[in-house]
């Protein structure tokens, strides 16, 4: 597996592209909506410092081989959102995992469908990952018409399978291929 993010073209003029020190404005914005911090390591207290201290654990995630973690930007080449593909369990599992998130400003525009597009033909192809899973919350139906909308089949509901806000939730698997 390559230890470097690569640049990546997207549908309708968007691009995925490594995260960068001056991605903070993303991420201040990321930091205030209810959910975002919850399921990710976005700090939900935002300061310059952690914002950073963000955006150098995403480079060492590559750097180690555990994920390749992207932010998507639009046409304009503003940074609106994420989508991450995490490999670090696939010699143990067979399969990498698939993950993203938009900003509250930018939803409703197709972004996460461009990036998740974009980074399981990426992941299927070049890298020749097997299998990718995705795990979504029952309530979620932007993300589960995503997933969907993407070509990805959903598997199982997997009771109390992942921890958000403290408690275990219930996750809808989806699969390629």
């Amino acid at each position: 597996m390559p230890r470097v993010v690569p640049e990546i073209a997207a549908e309708h003029g968007f691009r995925l592209r490594r995260w960068e020190l001056t991605d903070r404005a993303l991420l201040r914005e990321a930091a205030t909506d209810p959910y975002i911090p919850l399921i990710t390591t976005v700090p939900a207290a935002y300061s310059d410092a952690e914002a950073d201290a963000f955006v150098h654990r995403q480079w060492r995630r590559t750097e180690i081989g555990t994920g390749y973690p992207f932010v998507i930007e639009d046409a304009d080449g503003q940074a609106v959102g994420n989508v991450g593909l995490w490999v670090g369990e696939l010699p143990l599992r067979g399969y990498a995992t698939a993950g993203y998130w938009v900003v509250g400003g930018a939803r409703g525009r197709g972004v996460a469908l461009a990036g998740l597009n974009a980074v399981t033909a990426w992941g299927l192809g070049e890298l020749a990952v097997p299998r990718i899973e995705l795990h979504v919350e029952p309530w979620n139906t932007g993300s589960l018409r995503t997933a969907e909308r993407a070509g990805y089949r959903r598997e199982e509901l997997m009771p109390a399978h992942q921890e958000v806000g403290g408690e275990l939730r219930d996750m809808w698997r989806f699969a390629l291929p």
